[in-house]
């Protein structure tokens, strides 16, 4: 017996042979901690000796243990309430590679055993626990639905990203509520990237004017965008390079964003949008043609100069202020709204009209923000010029104030290029 344990305990591959009951119970005993570590690796050591080896004083034993598929439930238990995180990653781990292996007909009791582990361990104080768990269990349709909206909302990313993008228990109406109210970097870009997303999603992605959520958006072939809202994209694509390519690879653009598109991407990248849609050499010609062209240009119609001097003249007179752009707007007059917003903004009069276009209460807020306008004229513009309502329609806070920080503002008006740009 003791030529046998010194064999083992000096030779750890021996560990891999046949090992008797009473051979492993002189094992456990002794107290080299390389020898119990073996004994912790052995998917054909007794129940009892894995869960013995699960109180053991070493981490790295009690890590092994976690990780043996053969650790009985009772340990399994008691790992997961293991002071050591390592301890319990190892266990999160083993617990969702075992999930795939439990058919519908599994016994009932190994099953609930399995979710029980599952769902401690979604709590997990440490977010390494959980993100290890949320990524092996992250396309399974067998998790409890409760603890895949647990995993969805953390607030890691490392923890919500796999769930968001790859769990096929998440409906539309999670993700767009996620969408909606999430405050974590990553969480909607992880979303576009999901396959067969959804046109209501994809909306939603696009209105949240997160640039590396829509720059993913459009690199997932298998996203359903809406004509519309890829006209959104496309009209605000020019000043945001990182939409380029993938917008350029889309295999659904419509002729009317391709010919768009030809103002901003570059010559490979019109080329390769070429060659995938088929275009004969004569549209080709034209394209290229139009790389540095704008297309939709033309002369000020009457309106428009009428508009740019009633707005001048108020100017001149000292009345161009709230007042003059609430009046304007209650009576209809888009163009002159547009033009005093450029004026009081300092931002070129295209941009401006780009961001009354985008039917976004958030944007033209953080516009009449830039315009050191009070709240009240981004209600009545988004009202009677942009004609957006509830929910769409974005409120003041408290009856006058902005209901976002400046921060958020500042942010939307990059996303628009808008930033550091003056007239």
């Amino acid at each position: 017996m003791l030529k046998l344990i010194k064999r083992l305990t000096g030779d750890r591959a021996a560990a891999r042979g046949t090992l008797a009951y009473e051979e492993a119970r002189a094992l456990l005993e002794t107290e080299k901690p390389a020898t119990r570590r073996d004994l912790a690796q052995r998917t054909d050591l007794k129940p009892e000796m894995l869960y013995y080896l699960a109180e053991d004083s070493d981490e790295r034993t009690r890590a092994l243990v976690a990780a043996n598929p053969s650790t009985p439930h009772q340990a399994n238990a008691l790992l997961a309430e293991d002071e050591a995180a390592s301890v319990r990653q190892e266990l999160a781990a083993k617990i969702g590679r075992l999930l795939p292996d439990l058919e519908p007909d599994a016994a009932a009791r190994l099953r609930d055993q399995t979710l029980e582990l599952i769902e401690k361990l979604a709590r997990d104080q440490e977010p390494r626990v959980r993100a290890i768990l949320s990524e092996e269990i992250k396309s399974s349709p067998l998790v409890p639905r409760d603890v895949v909206q647990r995993l969805a909302r953390d607030v890691e990313i490392s923890v919500c990203g796999p769930i968001l993008r790859y769990s096929p228990l998440l409906s539309d109406a999670d993700l767009i509520e996620l969408i909606a109210t999430t405050q974590i970097a990553g969480v909607i870009e992880a979303i576009a990237g999901r396959e067969a997303l959804s046109a209501d999603v994809s909306d939603e992605v696009v209105a949240s004017l997160d640039i590396p959520a829509v720059a993913t958006l459009l690199a997932n072939s298998s996203a359903e965008i809406r004509n519309s809202t890829m006209d959104k994209i496309v009209k605000n694509a020019a000043e945001v390079a990182q939409w380029h390519e993938p917008i350029s690879l889309r295999p659904d653009l419509s002729i009317r964003a391709v010919r768009r598109i030809a103002q901003f991407v570059g010559r490979d990248l019109l080329h390769g949008l070429a060659d995938r849609l088929g275009m004969d050499e004569e549209t080709r010609r034209l394209l290229s043609g139009r790389l540095h062209e704008r297309l939709d240009e033309g002369p000020e119609s009457e309106t428009e100069v009428a508009a740019a001097t009633i707005v001048q003249r108020a100017r001149e007179q000292g009345r161009l202020d709230a007042a003059f752009i609430t009046d304007a707007a209650e009576e209809g007059h888009g163009d002159q709204v547009a033009y005093a917003m450029s004026l009081l903004s300092g931002l070129p009069l295209d941009d401006v009209r780009r961001v009354l276009g985008a039917s976004n209460g958030k944007a033209i807020t953080s516009l009449v923000w830039r315009a050191r306008l009070p709240m009240r004229v981004s209600v009545v513009i988004q009202t009677h010029v942009m004609h957006l309502k509830p929910p769409a329609l974005l409120p003041a806070r408290n009856g006058s104030e902005f209901p976002m920080s400046e921060d958020e503002m500042t942010r939307l008006l990059d996303y628009f290029g808008l930033a550091a740009k003056s007239a």
